[in-house]
């Protein structure tokens, strides 16, 4: 019987404030690798998360680190086949869809407007999902409780595909209770009060948090596959550069762990 599967997103999270974090639930799913993401904004990276290109580091001849060199999914007669098989080849127009076709229930929450189901954008990411929850902000303890509740609904025996994407990391990095204003974004594009040092203390403790709120639900999918990355990174005053939309090393540099489980799709 094919194992569950855990994607979770963190929007905008840098790999070195990563590095930084107290993190250890996360950190516990495998060693940590600065990969480069597929693009430096949300709507691109996950496009191509979603078409099985995820976040890899390209210098490493390794599967799943280098997605170029084996990728963990692969839609079938899309994209160089690698020089190592695939841990799964999907057939439809996106692993979603793919994975829909192998018996899987998919369920999404996406907490950045691009996930908006209102909006067309939101509906190409959002609409292979049998269910898909918008948070509409950073609202992580109310996405895990609706992770939750969508997993008590299902059948005994049917694996579940569970995609979260969080907006704790994302500017203006805040969590729930915070002990700082979300109104001042320290690191906007263009920005005339931005500020790197407090951009970095507050996405390292939106970690922090996160990883808290996050331990349960890993814990759900201990026996199962876990993939954590960011899908993309945010500059904070590089080369005279903030927040992200633009091609930069910082905005591409991001965490990656993963953990496949051993008999993931027997």
């Amino acid at each position: 019987m094919p194992r569950s599967i855990l994607f979770i997103t963190l929007d905008s999270c840098r790999y070195d404030a990563f590095v930084e974090a107290r993190a250890p639930n996360l950190k516990s799913l495998s060693p940590l690798h600065r990969a480069q993401a597929p693009s430096h904004f949300t709507f691109g990276s996950h496009s191509a998360f979603f078409m099985g290109f995820t976040p890899g580091d390209a210098s490493r001849r390794e599967p799943y680190v280098n997605p170029k060199y084996g990728k963990i999914f692969r839609m079938e007669g899309g994209g160089h086949p690698g020089a190592a098989p695939p841990l799964v080849t999907l057939s439809g127009h996106s692993i979603i869809d793919g994975l829909k076709k192998l018996g899987y229930r998919t369920i999404g929450t996406g907490a950045v407007n691009w996930f908006n189901p209102a909006r067309p954008t939101g509906q190409v990411l959002s609409a292979d999902f049998d269910t898909f929850g918008f948070a509409a902000g950073p609202k992580l303890q109310k996405q895990v409780e609706w992770i939750d509740s969508s997993l008590e609904q299902l059948s005994a025996g049917t694996p579940a595909f569970v995609f979260l994407n969080l907006a704790e990391t994302h500017v203006p990095y805040y969590y729930d209770g915070a002990p700082w204003d979300p109104t001042y974004s320290p690191a906007r594009a263009f920005g005339e009060n931005n500020n790197a040092d407090e951009a970095r203390r507050r996405q390292v403790a939106c970690i922090e948090w996160c990883d808290k709120v996050l331990e349960p639900l890993l814990a759900r999918f201990a026996n199962d596959t876990i993939i954590a990355c960011a899908d993309h990174g945010d500059c904070w005053g590089e080369d005279g550069l903030w927040e992200h939309g633009i091609s930069h090393e910082k905005t591409l540099e991001v965490p990656l762990l993963f953990r496949l489980a051993a008999d993931a799709f027997d």
